[in-house]
């Protein structure tokens, strides 16, 4: 049986139901997208693409103005997500930060680990599954250990190299099949029917990761990769072409990811004829929108279903993308392009069409939110902190966000982003990295480092530094 539809009621009775019951603990789903910055996002303000599905969630919850992620690469990132730890504690080390795979290995592992060799506090799943929800991944995984072993019942994941087609699957750890056509669209079929099978008898956590837009961009179908024209594309601001090393080199990986950087396959190895970055935005653009008409699925099944009413969902993004601005590519770096996020919320007890400004999220504070809607301890290894109260009107907090890139640990306020240098043994530096005045240059086109003295926001960093401990986790097996 499918829950009955209460959108409506469960806003409006967050203690309860109208009928006197308690209102039962909610659904819920975590959606994120991989190298998806948010200003390309109309609920963000973007104009160029189309979001659809994102527009209508923003419009049934809240927004955050700020987020970003506390280690703008994809397995540092996820790790951070899922252990609600900060990577130096969840994965351990003090250069190699889980970033890949083994150290000076630029290929990841296609598949985790044979054991535990990170994560030792108990995850987001594990506290969930405690808690008594059933537990399911779909997509894109990116963490060194397999999902059952962290808590996750059930899971269907592809191989860790980014592919769009002809992608390897294991579900629930079994024998390796490729499913037919696109991966995004088989996934999200998967994800249609694990809600159409929900009965209500228990609440369910979805861990649902999609890969695009991160590359390969020219691996999409080809609808959403010719959608956008180049000659109509606006760059960014700071977008700069000229800077861009090694332009051809990385705009074939943008096409095709390891199938360039890894194999060289012959058809990767031409880009076509007047390919700049207007084009590399096209496509990234395609795969924007693609994406969202996956979360447009989800979205379509939890109203069909009527779980919509008794479901919490959270879209974010691992970490943002360069694109061209400042003349870098990928991700990785200190400034807003690689650091910031998407961030939103959108379920019961969660008013419609509200936007947090005043204090910035991240990434380590969704497993405590997700604990606190379901009801459930938070554990006290958590480094982060609910963002629920705000998320239901509360007023902002004025927080900070703690990030680590590989050059450096900082901190993101609503106005400064101010960055330490870090060595090889984890201390910080004396003198700032980076510092951005983000009110006056949004777009960072100035480093004031021993310009701008933000005496109270290095105080912090240093304190914040001291209380998150580097491990002595391994990152070899």
């Amino acid at each position: 049986m499918n829950h009955p539809r209460n959108g409506g009621a469960s806003r409006e009775h967050p203690d309860g139901n109208p009928d006197g019951h308690p209102r039962r603990r909610p659904n819920l789903v975590l959606c994120t997208a991989d190298q998806l910055r948010p200003y390309e996002l109309c609920c963000y303000g973007g104009e160029q693409v189309s979001t659809p599905a994102l527009d209508r969630l923003a419009a049934r919850g809240a927004v955050w103005e700020t987020a970003i992620t506390n280690f703008p690469v994809c397995m540092a990132a996820r790790s951070v997500l899922i252990s609600g730890q900060h990577n130096r504690t969840a994965t351990g080390g003090r250069t190699n930060v889980s970033c890949a795979g083994r150290p000076g290995d630029f290929n990841m592992p296609e598949y985790p680990y044979a054991r535990r060799p990170h994560l030792p506090g108990a995850t987001l799943a594990e506290c969930l599954r405690e808690a008594g929800y059933a537990t399911r991944v779909i997509g894109k995984w990116h963490i060194h250990s397999w999902p059952h072993e962290i808590g996750f019942d059930r899971y269907l994941i592809p191989r860790v190299h980014h592919a769009h087609s002809a992608q390897i699957f294991s579900r629930d750890g079994g024998p390796e099949f490729a499913p037919p056509g696109y991966s995004v669209d088989f996934e999200a079929d998967e994800v249609v029917s694990f809600l159409e099978e929900q009965d209500g008898e228990q609440p369910f956590f979805l861990y649902y990761n999609l890969s695009p837009p991160h590359c390969p961009i020219a691996d999409v179908p080809e609808p959403y990769r010719t959608m956008y024209d180049p000659a109509d594309v606006v760059l960014r601001e700071n977008s700069d072409e000229t800077r861009i090393d090694d332009r051809d080199y990385w705009y074939k990986v943008y096409r095709w990811d390891f199938r360039h950087y890894s194999f060289h396959l012959p058809h990767t190895e031409e880009l076509p004829a007047g390919y700049d970055l207007k084009h590399l935005a096209a496509e990234y653009y395609g795969a924007v929108s693609w994406m969202d008409s996956a979360v447009g699925r989800m979205l379509d099944a939890l109203e069909r279903t009527g779980l919509d009413g008794d479901t919490l969902v959270v879209f974010t993004s691992d970490h943002g993308e360069n694109l061209g601005s400042h003349g870098l590519v990928q991700k990785g770096c200190e400034n807003d392009e690689s650091i910031r996020i998407p961030l939103i919320m959108a379920g019961p007890g969660v008013p419609e069409g509200s936007r947090v400004d005043g204090s910035v999220a991240s990434l380590v504070d969704l497993m405590p939110t997700l604990l606190e809607a379901a009801g459930a301890p938070v554990p006290p290894h958590c480094h982060g902190s609910s963002l629920l109260g705000m998320a239901s009107g509360a007023p902002p907090d004025g927080r900070a966000a703690f990030f680590e890139t590989v050059r450096g640990t900082g901190l993101r306020s609503v106005d400064t982003t101010w960055v330490l240098p870090r060595d090889e043994n984890g201390r910080l530096g004396a003198k700032p990295l980076v510092v951005h005045d983000n009110l006056a240059d949004p777009h960072q086109y100035e480093n004031l480092a021993g310009e701008l003295a933000r005496p109270a926001l290095d105080a912090e960093l240093r304190a914040r530094d001291a209380r998150y401990p580097w491990s002595d986790l391994e990152n070899e097996p």
